[in-house]
């Protein structure tokens, strides 16, 4: 089966507001799937509900063709293999890079059960690894205060990487970042591509024309168009009601 995650007529409401209404899409292995669309469109509230931050009303999101993670806790939905990066980073000031990363691959959330704890061989392998994608591995004993806004980004994607999601869910990664910035992490999406499935939500259309696989334009909670970019930027309807916006 191609298809990693599976959303089936999908509702998340909000006191009779439908953020999401009856959608349904699916994402590929090994895919840059984005989501793009107006403010208000529901992009940010489908990845809440795919990670577990919120509960639908109806439908149901099924990853790899058993599991609805509907019906699971935030931190089962984790432990089967779907990551989450949320706009700003939460990285730990207080340790190194390196002991970052050692408290994400043992993947509790205490530094000290880390800190008296050792990894294996081969979860430092994969730490030496993930530092080298995202380009920290010579700064990896620096503090994260240290790194420019779009390294603490690299660092977090990093942070998810070494646990070895299927899928990672990253809303809007190069907000806030300069052209060099992006392009690096547009490389950077399309390495981690190899090894996952990555779901990205993002309004800089010059970034998701340079990286996406595939692209679903979303319109008030429903699918408006999707397919690859050049087919989605031709639909007059999209372009009515996002692109010749500017985006957003």
């Amino acid at each position: 089966m191609n298809r990693v995650l599976e959303i089936k007529d999908l509702t998340v409401s909000f006191d009779g507001f439908k953020a999401v209404n009856h959608l349904s899409t699916s994402v590929k292995k090994g895919d840059i799937h984005f989501f793009i669309g107006p403010n208000g469109a529901g992009k940010t509230t489908l990845l809440d509900a795919i990670c577990g931050r919120v509960k639908p009303a109806a439908g149901s999101i099924i990853f790899k063709g058993t599991s609805d993670v509907t019906k699971m806790s935030e931190h089962e939905i984790v432990e089967l293999g779907i990551g989450r990066k949320f706009q700003v980073p939460s990285v730990f000031n207080g340790i190194t890079i390196y002991e970052n990363m050692e408290l994400a691959a043992e993947k509790k959330r205490s530094i000290y059960s880390t800190l008296f704890s050792k990894l294996t061989g081969e979860q430092m392998e994969r730490i030496k690894h993930v530092l080298n994608i995202i380009g920290l591995y010579e700064k990896r004993y620096r503090m994260p205060a240290a790194l420019s806004h779009g390294e603490k980004q690299w660092l977090e994607i990093g942070m998810l990487l070494v646990q070895q999601p299927e899928i990672m869910l990253l809303d809007e990664p190069v907000a806030g970042m300069g052209r060099k910035e992006t392009e690096k992490t547009g490389q950077l999406l399309k390495e981690i591509s190899k090894e996952c499935s990555v779901v990205v939500v993002e309004h800089d259309m010059e970034f998701v024309r340079e990286c996406a696989s595939t692209v679903t334009v979303l319109h008030e909670g429903t699918l408006l168009d999707e397919g690859d970019m050049e087919k989605v930027q031709k639909n007059p309807r999209v372009i009515e009601v996002y692109l010749g916006r500017g985006g957003e």
